[in-house]
């Protein structure tokens, strides 16, 4: 069983939530797309803060024969928590959320309990690390659902840059989690999904097959970086938000043809009531 538990542990990849939250945003929701987007960064942020800041070993660290080479390559960092079971929970429950359809919310739960048994089954969580990374990304999902974020003004920019800021001045030696948690939350916070998903099938192939290339060639591509450069703080968040800006607004305006621009509502405030002359 272990190369089956292997492959749904895999849905909790990098990768796996780079292709998710990129469809969701040009396919269905731009707008949720986004907020989902800041809440799941924020959730990657806290889950790194409590790995490292807890540093709690994984149950094979005493005896690494317990469990088999492949299964320790998916472990990566401490044990509590566990970033497969809460970044799977952000994710998927997010965008129930957000969705709100009843089988929906029922193919989310039946995923992310299955990523989050496989690490049980592979043995490199303890139950604790399972627990309470469910209950963290059931926050953030629950957070998803119900809060916008603002996008225009001064906020836009002056997020971003507080968070930049502090990966210019993370200390030597900080895990690099931090750096890609803080420049997703950058990028998220900053994009504009001005656009409307398109309608029909084609629309949706085209969009979801061009896009997706352009995100990877841009992925691998910042990834080719040399390893003493794409690593340090600074130059990890600003690739990771330049991945996120590349996803959320270039490629709806290459793809403008199906991913047609809309123009947020303005809004008028009230004119005052004028007393007409006696």
């Amino acid at each position: 069983m272990e190369s089956f538990w292997l492959a749904v542990t895999n849905l909790g990849r990098d990768e796996v939530f780079i292709v998710v939250l990129a469809l969701y945003t040009w396919l269905w929701n731009p707008g949720g797309g986004r907020n989902l987007g800041v809440v799941f960064a924020g959730s990657y942020l806290v889950n790194s803060a409590l790995k490292y800041g807890l540093d709690l070993p994984r149950p094979f660290a005493s005896d690494p024969s317990l469990v088999s080479e492949a299964a320790r390559a998916t472990a990566g960092g401490p044990s509590l928590p566990s970033g497969h079971a809460q970044m799977s929970a952000t994710l998927w429950a997010g965008i129930a959320a957000q969705v709100r359809r009843p089988g929906l919310w029922i193919a989310a739960v039946v995923l992310i309990a299955l990523i989050a048994g496989s690490r049980l089954a592979l043995g490199v969580h303890t139950p604790l690390d399972v627990i309470v990374g469910l209950l963290l990304g059931g926050v953030a999902a629950a957070l998803a659902g119900r809060v916008a974020f603002p996008d225009a003004g001064t906020w836009r920019w002056a997020v971003p840059v507080v968070a930049l800021l502090i990966a210019t001045f993370l200390p030597a030696g900080t895990p690099r989690e931090f750096g890609t948690g803080l420049g997703l939350f950058a990028g998220f916070w900053y994009a504009r999904p001005n656009f409307a998903p398109p309608r029909d099938l084609a629309g949706r192939l085209i969009v979801g097959v061009v896009g997706l290339l352009i995100v990877f060639v841009v992925f691998f591509g910042l990834g080719a970086l040399p390893s003493a450069v794409k690593d340090i703080g600074l130059v990890r968040a600003l690739r990771y938000a330049v991945l996120v800006v590349v996803a959320v607004e270039v490629v709806p305006a290459v793809l403008r043809r199906w991913l047609p621009h809309v123009t947020p509502p303005t809004v008028v405030q009230p004119r005052p009531e004028t007393v007409p002359p006696r």
